[in-house]
C-alpha cells in the first residue's frame, strides 16, 4: 500500500460497486516509478498516488486534472508512452507505461 492509498485516495469499498483486485502494475510518472492496479485507468492510478495536476490549459496555463472521467472534457490530456493528447480518464493502465504532464495542445511525435 502506498502512502496515498493509506490516505484513502483509492476507492476500495463502495455500497453498490465491487472492485476486484487484479494485482499491481508498475508505471512511471515523469520518470518516477509508481504503482497502480491492473484494470484501472491511468487517471485513477495517478489520483490514487496523490497526483491531481494532469496538464496546463493551452491559452490560460490554468491547471487541469481529473474532471468528467468519461472522455468529454479534455481536462485529462497527457502524454502516454510519447503520445500526446491521450485522455487518461479512458486510457487503461499498462505495465511500464510512461506518463507525463502536457502543456497546451501537445506536439505529435
Amino acid at each position: 500500500m502506498t502512502n496515498a492509498e493509506s490516505r484513502g485516495s483509492r476507492i476500495s469499498r463502495h455500497p453498490i460497486l465491487t472492485f476486484e483486485d487484479k494485482g499491481p502494475v508498475k508505471f512511471f510518472f515523469e520518470g518516477r516509478p509508481l504503482q497502480g492496479r491492473r484494470g484501472e485507468t491511468v487517471a485513477a492510478a495517478l489520483a490514487a498516488n496523490g497526483i491531481r495536476l494532469f496538464r496546463h490549459a493551452e491559452k490560460t496555463e490554468r491547471a487541469r486534472g481529473f474532471f468528467c472521467a468519461v472522455g468529454k472534457c479534455a481536462s485529462c490530456l497527457m502524454i502516454v508512452d510519447g503520445q500526446p493528447n491521450t485522455m487518461v480518464c479512458m486510457e487503461p493502465l499498462h505495465e511500464g507505461a510512461n506518463v507525463e504532464r502536457q502543456r497546451g495542445r501537445g506536439k505529435l511525435p
